[in-house]
């Protein structure tokens, strides 16, 4: 086999597409890279070992952006944002800018002593939770996110029902996002949904809004992990003919501006992984007044692949 990827950009010119800029809707803000967890399949290799996290400062020249526009989500990642002491700040300043806020959670951290609160703040501002539940499988959840993280998570689930999160009569949105344990693509949405559905129920009377089944992105502790196994260009082999044209038009790059925890701007998390600003320009939230403009072109690079295999990062 040849260790010669085409280029992401090749493959798009050769499908007849451009991958440009729509309209911005959603405002991404990873809060640092601070986090519990060593997970394998990590794009942005957060751990409790790193320093990077937001500070009041940054929030608040992004609340002014956010207050001065207008976005249909704002979607709050890290790291694990629980971890960020200003994450109730956060919450309450662009809760009033955006009809959805969404916190992006491992599940573990909340189940750490002292995390009530925030289970309450969440509660209390009507965020979507959406959470990291690779698996339910113990071994293989804790293969990729460490030992004993896996009952943690369930009972964390089981604590998020029962303030209402998932439950079908509460309008408290809990959606699991599932990744694979190895270096392979993922099962269809549906089926995993479906399957996960029927055994969080039937073993532990689990429920959940929604889930999404991602492709795990070449970037950062994956990367690495798949440098280090040989697994590398296996994969990468494999995202290219998983390659869908018809996915690029709907990726979530398209909609999206990330804001790194210092405050500079990225067409998507994985770009702010890999260091690649948004037009290729380092531009920080407090130099800006309105969006990334519609029809720039989006910076990309191979790891695009994972985003455009099978139905994509929609």
């Amino acid at each position: 086999m040849t260790k010669e990827i085409k280029q992401f950009k090749t493959t798009l010119k050769e499908a007849g597409l451009t991958l440009l800029r729509g309209e911005t809707s959603t405002l991404q803000i990873n809060t640092g890279l601070l986090c519990n967890q060593v997970c394998k399949h990590c794009h942005l290799s957060a751990g409790p070992d790193r320093a990077e996290l937001m500070n009041r400062k940054t929030v608040e020249e992004i609340g002014e952006f956010a207050a001065a526009n207008s976005f249909s989500s704002i979607d709050i990642t890290g790291g694990a944002p629980e971890m960020n002491p200003e994450l109730p700040y956060m919450i309450k300043i662009f809760k009033e800018f955006a009809p959805e806020v969404i916190i992006r959670s491992n599940l573990s951290v909340l189940y750490e002593s002292g995390r009530d609160s925030l289970t309450n703040c969440f509660k209390e501002a009507g965020v979507t939770i959406t959470a990291s539940f690779p698996s339910v499988n113990e071994k293989q959840s804790d293969s990729q996110r460490g030992n004993g993280n896996f009952n943690k998570s369930v009972e964390t689930l089981k604590k998020l029902n029962g303030i209402g999160y998932g439950m079908k009569d509460t309008n408290l949105v809990l959606n699991l996002v599932s990744n694979p344990a190895g270096a392979f693509m993922p099962a269809s949405q549906e089926e995993t949904e479906t399957r996960f559905r029927a055994t969080l129920f039937s073993k532990w009377g689990i429920q959940f809004s929604k889930l999404f089944s991602f492709v795990n992105v070449p970037l950062g502790r994956y990367e690495k992990w798949l440098k280090t196994s040989g697994n590398y260009f296996s994969y990468i082999s494999e995202l290219v003919s998983n390659f869908n044209p018809e996915a690029v038009q709907n990726l979530m790059c398209r909609n999206l501006m990330a804001v790194s925890w210092d405050g500079f701007l990225f067409d998507c998390d994985f770009n702010l992984a890999a260091g690649l600003y948004s037009g290729e320009k380092k531009t920080h939230i407090s130099e800006i007044s309105i969006p990334l403009k519609k029809g720039a072109e989006i910076a990309t690079d191979n790891y695009c692949y994972a985003c455009a295999a099978g139905k994509g990062f929609t």
